[in-house]
């Protein structure tokens, strides 16, 4: 069995990652094709929470000048979003109801000034129209080797449109099923956002009647898709596009969207999913140009990861600043964006990755839009961000830096650490390397070394949190506080004196 069919479960629709493994800088990699990402499912037997507690920083002795290096990752794989906002695993059965479940959101202190509704995405500017990849564009009979029509009743194309919370345009879906179980399932899509938008937008008693468990309309799509009675299933789109358009024009959508106090995980999921199955998964291959070895090689933190430092390590608000160096194809850059609200920055050097980061960029403003939310501004930069001059300006105004360094050399650690010289006070680092060594004290010899202007805490991350592997390990925060030093410059005078 492939390891992206070991960690399959049913109703996920993009592409999972490899259990591959960094050791010494080496990774194993894949060459199977990429398969869903988004597992919220998967066999957790292994997986164990974040620790809540931070530890002492520990890290490598401090490094010794090199000549400069490129900057190295993980390698490329395809990629998962997931994130477990429950204390208790969830089995299969429990998908079937759990589009009644009501949203619940890992506790945090509320950002006042976050405002996650989009006037635009309920206007009707330009006609609620705007460029997005439809789900008819990845997944139709016009690719005859992937797909096959879904309903025998319906032998011929036929397509559908789905009514999302917005006042925005209906998505198009082929009702096609994939031929290979890894490629995209245009059905199980089309259920996993009706689900969604239940558990998020629709008030709890209508809720409950949709999912009714012998009528609701949930159990009744599940039900013609068993049948594979095509006409019944046409029949019940029609039904939900009927209900949505209504909740929407008496203002329920839009009052439950604004009595959030936070975007849910599996929301954002869902659209980060979306986005990335209409635009990375097509084009994964584009990844896999870079093998073990080169200078460069690619990895993701998960969302679940991501979503734990924004909101529990760092704390950041929606008028802040985040910047993650070595963006990749921008999931982080993305996910800040919208859970939190901030202005977002990236910086990736590898090219594919790059056009790959600016296809979900556009694809993921649609989707927002389409989801009826608003996100914070994006900006990607390309090039070396040891050597971009916007990311340098930027730095110097960034509340929190995110730098995936698990693979970088010792000597790119160094250049970072002195680039973060420019961070203003009290701006956070977060790394999966310590940019201080560990037992470091603060004397005549060193003083000078940036890394002494930073104050380090060791959280632990556990499996499932990382593209590259499901072991787990360690991750750093450190904050910039220059009065450590300055302390250590008045008592040396003092000294003196």
């Amino acid at each position: 069995m492939s390891i992206f069919k070991r960690n399959q479960k049913p109703g996920f629709t993009a592409a999972a990652p490899t259990n591959s493994r960094i050791v010494q800088d080496t990774v194993r990699t894949s060459s199977e094709p990429p398969n869903p990402f988004y597992q919220r499912l998967q066999n957790q037997a292994s997986t164990r929470r974040l620790s809540p507690k931070p530890r002492s920083a520990k890290a490598t002795p401090s490094p010794k000048p090199r000549a400069q290096q490129q900057r190295k990752r993980p390698t490329p794989t395809s990629q998962r979003l997931e994130f477990d906002d429950d204390d208790n695993d969830v089995s299969e059965e429990d998908l079937d109801t759990s589009a009644r479940k009501r949203a619940r959101r890992i506790s945090f202190e509320p950002d006042v000034d976050r405002k996650i509704r989009s006037r635009k995405a309920f206007s009707d500017e330009n006609g609620g129209q705007f460029s997005m990849v439809h789900a008819a564009g990845i997944a139709s009979l016009s690719q005859p080797a992937k797909y096959r029509p879904a309903f025998p009743d319906y032998t011929d194309k036929v397509e559908i449109q789905l009514q999302y919370p917005s006042a925005s345009q209906k998505e198009n879906f082929e009702l096609v099923t994939p031929i290979n179980n890894d490629d995209f399932k245009a059905l199980e899509d089309i259920r996993e956002v009706m689900e969604t938008i239940i558990r998020n937008y629709i008030p709890e008693t209508e809720a409950d009647t949709m999912t009714n468990d012998s009528t609701g309309l949930i159990r009744r799509i599940k039900r013609a898709v068993e049948r594979r009675a095509g006409l019944e299933y046409n029949d019940y789109i029609k039904e939900w596009n009927d209900i949505l358009i209504k909740l929407r024009e008496d203002g329920t959508i839009a009052k439950a969207i604004d009595d959030w106090r936070s975007v849910d995980l599996r929301l954002l999921e869902r659209i980060l999913t979306q986005t990335y199955s209409r635009t990375v998964s097509p084009r994964v291959h584009m990844l896999r140009h870079y093998q073990n070895g080169t200078d460069n090689v690619y990895g993701e933190l998960l969302p679940k990861f991501v979503s734990r430092i924004l909101k529990k390590d760092v704390k950041i608000k929606s008028d802040q600043i985040f910047v993650d160096l070595g963006s990749g194809v921008g999931n982080c850059v993305l996910q800040a964006a919208l859970e939190v609200g901030c202005q977002s920055w990236g910086c990736e050097m590898m090219e594919n990755a790059c056009e790959l980061a600016e296809l979900q960029e556009k694809e993921f403003s649609a989707r927002c839009r389409l989801w009826g939310l608003s996100h914070g501004d994006i900006h990607l930069e390309r090039g070396d961000f040891l050597a971009n001059p916007t990311i340098h300006m930027v730095l110097q105004k960034a509340d929190v830096v995110l730098v995936n360094n698990q693979a970088f050399t010792s000597t790119l650690n160094e250049d970072l650490t002195n680039l973060f010289l420019d961070l203003k006070e009290g701006a956070k680092v977060v790394s999966l390397k310590s940019f201080v060594p560990h037992g470091n004290k603060i004397q005549e010899k060193n003083i000078e070394a940036a890394y002494n202007r930073l104050d380090v805490m060791e959280y632990e991350y556990y499996s499932g949190h990382v593209s590259w592997t499901d072991a787990p390990g360690t991750y750093y925060v450190s904050t910039k506080n220059s009065s450590k030093v300055r302390d250590f410059y008045e008592r040396s005078s003092s000294r003196r004196n």
